[in-house]
C-alpha cells in the first residue's frame, strides 16, 4: 500500500488536499477494478466449468464491483470540482451519492443472485468439482482480504466514506465466496442442492451489506450531528481563551469530507473591550479551520458577571434546573428591568431524549421561581439539543 501510495500520488501527505484526496480515490478505484475483473475472469471460467450457480454469482459479484469502481473514479473527480455559482459550498456530497449508487448496485446485484440462486434449489444440477476450482477460490479470499484493508486504511486515511463502504463491500465479497468454496466442498459427499443454499445465503448477504451501506449514507445526506470527537475538541479549542466565559447553540453542517461549516454562540463579559474580544474570536475561528477544517462563524453574547442582582438570579435559575433532574442547561441569562417590574431572560437547552413539553418545562420553572419569591416576568427559549 505504501509503495502505491508514494508511487502514484503526488504530496500523499496532505491529505486535506482536494486533488490528493481525488488522487486517492483515482489509486483506490484503479487497484480494486483491475483486481475485480482478474477475479471476475477467474472465478466465471471455473463456474462454467464445474456448472455452480454459486461461482458463477460469484464472479458477476465482481464484475458489479468493478463497476462500483467506475463510478468511484467518477464519483472522486466531481467531489474534487470547487464551488461554483450553482454550489457555492462545493461538491463534497458527491461522495456520499457515489456511496449510494454503489449500494443501489450491490442491492441490483444481490436479489438477482437471490433469484438464480432460488432456481437452482428448485432445479438442481450436478456440481463439478475440480482441484483448479478451489485453488481459485482460496486466491480470491485473499485478493479480496487485501482490497479489504487496502480500502479501510485508504478511507480512515482520508476520511472517505466511499472506501470505508468498498472496504465492507470487499468484507462481505470474502463471506460470499468462503460460502462458495464450503457449497463446492458438500457437492463432493452430498446431492442435496447445498449450491443453490449457499447462492441463497450470499446473496442474502450481500443485501445485507447493501443495506447497510445506504442507511449509513442516507444518514449523511439527511444531516447527521458531528461526531462527539470533533464537537469535544471544537468546544475545548473555544473555551480555551479566558475572554470566552461559555458557549451554545453549536451547530455543523457536513458539506463532504474535510468541508464542513459550524456557527455557535459564545458569552462574554458585558464590560470587556469589543476591539480585543473580535480579535480573540477571529484568532478561534483561524485556528478551528486549520485543524479541523471547519468553517465557523461565532457570534458573541455579552454576559453581565458584576451585578449582585442579576448572579443571585441566574444561581437560582441553575439551582432550580439542577434540581429538575432532566439535563437542562441554560444560557444567555440577563434581565432588562421595566418602570414597575423586571424581566428575566434566558435560553433552556432541552436533551432530546426528554420528553416533556416546553409547556411544562416552563411552568415548573416559573412556579418554583415563585416560590423562591421571584415575581419577575419570566421570557425563556427552549432549544432542542441534537448533539451527543
Amino acid at each position: 500500500m505504501n509503495f502505491l501510495i508514494r508511487k502514484f500520488i503526488r504530496n500523499w501527505e496532505q491529505t486535506s488536499d482536494p486533488t490528493v484526496r481525488k488522487a486517492y480515490g483515482t489509486l483506490s478505484s484503479v487497484v480494486g477494478m483491475l483486481c475485480n475483473i482478474v477475479l471476475f475472469a477467474l472465478k466465471y471460467s471455473v463456474g462454467v466449468l464445474s456448472n455452480s450457480i454459486a461461482i458463477i454469482s460469484d464472479a458477476f459479484n465482481n464484475l458489479s464491483d468493478c463497476a462500483s469502481c467506475l463510478v468511484t473514479l467518477f464519483g472522486y473527480k466531481l467531489a474534487a470540482k470547487p464551488a461554483d455559482k450553482d454550489h457555492p459550498f462545493g461538491h463534497g456530497r458527491m461522495e456520499y451519492l457515489t456511496s449510494l449508487v454503489i449500494a443501489v448496485m450491490i442491492a441490483l446485484m444481490g436479489f438477482e443472485l437471490l433469484r438464480n440462486s432460488a432456481e437452482k434449489i428448485l432445479h438442481p444440477e450436478q456440481v463439478a468439482f475440480h482441484a483448479a476450482t478451489l485453488v481459485t477460490l482460496l486466491a480470491s479470499v485473499g485478493v479480496k482480504l487485501w482490497m479489504a484493508w487496502f480500502n479501510a486504511r485508504l478511507g480512515r486515511r482520508i476520511d472517505s466514506a466511499v472506501m470505508i463502504a468498498t472496504a465492507k463491500d470487499s468484507r462481505s465479497d470474502v463471506i460470499a465466496t468462503g460460502a462458495t468454496i464450503l457449497a463446492l466442498l458438500l457437492s463432493l459427499v452430498t446431492d442435496l442442492p447445498v449450491d443453490g443454499v449457499m447462492g441463497v445465503a450470499v446473496s442474502l448477504f450481500i443485501l445485507k451489506t447493501a443495506y447497510d451501506i445506504i442507511r449509513d449514507t442516507v444518514g449523511e445526506l439527511l444531516g447527521r450531528p458531528a461526531s462527539p470527537e470533533v464537537t469535544q475538541k471544537l468546544r475545548e479549542m473555544v473555551l480555551e481563551s479566558p475572554q470566552i466565559l461559555g458557549l451554545h447553540d453549536l451547530m455543523i453542517h457536513d458539506y463532504g469530507p474535510l468541508n464542513m461549516i459550524g456557527s455557535c454562540h459564545v458569552e462574554v463579559r458585558s464590560d470587556a473591550d469589543l476591539v480585543e474580544v473580535h480579535e480573540v474570536v477571529d484568532t478561534i475561528e483561524r485556528e478551528i479551520y486549520e485543524k479541523l477544517h471547519i468553517l465557523m462563524t461565532i457570534h458573541m453574547d455579552p454576559i453581565e458577571q458584576d451585578n449582585p442582582q442579576v448572579n443571585a438570579c441566574r444561581a437560582l435559575v441553575g439551582q432550580i434546573i439542577g434540581e429538575m433532574q432532566l439535563g437542562l442547561s441554560f444560557h444567555d441569562f440577563r434581565m432588562v428591568a421595566g418602570d414597575s417590574s423586571c424581566k428575566m431572560i434566558f435560553d433552556v437547552v432541552v436533551p432530546f431524549g426528554c420528553k416533556c413539553k416546553n409547556q411544562q418545562l416552563q411552568d415548573r420553572i416559573v412556579e418554583a421561581l415563585r416560590q423562591h419569591g421571584e415575581e419577575c416576568q419570566v421570557v425563556i427559549t427552549f432549544d432542542r439539543d441534537y448533539t451527543d
